[in-house]
């Protein structure tokens, strides 16, 4: 299923490791379709970028935290371009705080856009992956998921719920070609790294057994491989970026 013809959908990609997955994914010759809730000129800016190297791009604005707005956004991209080969399931927020201070609203919007979104894009993407037999779903989790993060339970408890859902629906589509894996990414240099007070930076760093942190575009190479054939005989798996933070 190599080819030019392949549509890409990236949820959460005007900025950080969804717009440098955006751009991998357009190099490998795919359309890709920018997803963003409310950053409309970062959003531009990508499908910009992207034109600017030759590739093809369009942007679609959904909160995927709304099962409707999921909904709609996934049957525009299919009724816009007659497929959709990939998507991955990027879009995710922060609402940090120790759990004995954090709100229930803090808790639901993390849980919503994180775990509730990939649910809603995922169940709608379905419909067209198994029409066709064939798809590749890639949903972006992170070592907080494997491991925890102290002040951040929602978060880790969505990304931990990433990968089960992952391996769950792996087992239901794989007799339809159509493959589910995540990638879990650690400390990568992202906007919400460069908000880290430099002090917090030093002491994170030290958990990393390579010494430094990723780089956004290292995630997008791993992703790309699992949105190509050559990961076609892999799904359900969870693969770690983080420079050797978690070792299973």
């Amino acid at each position: 299923m190599e080819g030019s013809d392949r549509v890409a959908l990236i949820t959460g990609a005007s900025r950080g490791i969804g717009r440098a997955i955006a751009s991998r994914l357009a190099q490998d010759g795919l359309a890709v379709v920018i997803n963003y809730a409310r950053s409309e000129a970062a959003a531009r800016e990508v499908v910009e970028m992207v034109a600017a190297a030759g590739g093809r791009a369009s942007s679609v604005q959904a909160d995927v935290a709304d099962f409707s707005q999921a909904g709609a956004m996934v049957e525009r991209v299919v009724a816009e371009y007659g497929r959709l080969d990939v998507l991955v399931n990027n879009a995710g927020i922060t609402r940090d705080g120790l759990l004995m201070r954090m709100s229930e609203e803090d808790w639901d919007a993390v849980l919503d856009t994180n775990l509730k979104g990939a649910y809603s894009c995922t169940r709608a993407a379905l419909r067209a992956m198994l029409k066709r037999r064939h798809g590749r779903i890639i949903n972006i989790s992170s070592v907080a998921g494997l491991m925890g993060n102290a002040g951040q339970a929602n978060y880790s408890a969505s990304k931990a719920g990433l990968l089960g859902f992952t391996r769950a629906v792996a087992r239901e589509v794989a007799g339809r070609n159509v493959t589910v894996n995540a990638v879990a990414p650690g400390y990568i240099e992202t906007e919400i790294w460069s908000g880290v007070p430099e002090a917090a930076k030093a002491e994170f760093v030290k958990l990393i057994p390579m010494g430094r942190t990723g780089l956004p575009e290292e995630v997008a190479q791993v992703v790309s491989f699992l949105a190509s054939d050559a990961s076609s005989y892999m799904t359900g798996q969870v693969l770690c970026v983080d420079g050797g933070m978690v070792m299973n």
